[in-house]
């Protein structure tokens, strides 16, 4: 049995760890300097890294990234492009905004898990055989590495957008709580 991590699982634990650590780590490092206006791109950040996901997870599109470096380095920088938009969004929403925020932050976070359970569930590999640089993942394996892929999406997608949400959400209230004490 081999044990070792395939090639989509590999991608999907780069992605997760790109899209959902690093950039929203830069971003709360650059605090005061996120610009404000951006968190009326929300919509359209939200949107444009939901409709990248969805497209390059698209068999044929993935077929494509997983065989050809020059794919997989436009894939790369478009979903990681995508998600510092959509986390400069989140991040510099006032707090008079942020019910958008955790609205935004729970749409995404629900269309990757359901990708990730698409992926776990089908009964057959949606990609068939993949590539592994020169080397090919057998059609047996295929399914394994799918559903390991997907399983990862399921785990940290969640811990990611729902621990966000709950920041925001606690932000809010707090906010709304010191604005009653002053009012009253």
């Amino acid at each position: 049995m081999n044990t070792s991590i395939g090639p989509l699982s590999e991608l999907m634990l780069q992605h997760m760890v790109l899209m959902n650590l690093v950039v929203p780590g830069l971003i709360y490092m650059l605090g005061s300097t996120v610009p404000s206006t951006l968190s009326r791109h929300w919509p359209l950040a939200t949107a444009t890294q939901l409709a990248l996901l969805w497209s390059w997870h698209s068999p044929p599109a993935l077929a494509a990234a997983m065989s050809n470096p020059t794919i997989m380095l436009a894939m790369d920088a478009s979903l990681t492009a995508a998600a510092a938009w959509f986390w400069l969004a989140i991040y510099a929403t006032p707090a008079a905004g942020r019910w958008r925020a955790i609205f935004a932050l729970l749409v995404t976070g629900k269309l990757f898990c359901l990708l990730g359970a698409l992926l776990v569930f089908a009964p057959r590999s949606l990609f068939g055989v993949m590539m592994r640089g020169p080397d090919t993942v057998p059609l047996s394996e295929s399914l394994a590495d799918q559903q390991l892929a997907g399983l990862v999406m399921l785990v940290v997608c969640p811990l990611i957008y729902i621990t966000a949400g709950v920041v925001l959400a606690s932000r809010w209230f707090l906010t709304m709580e010191a604005e009653s004490r002053a009012d009253g």
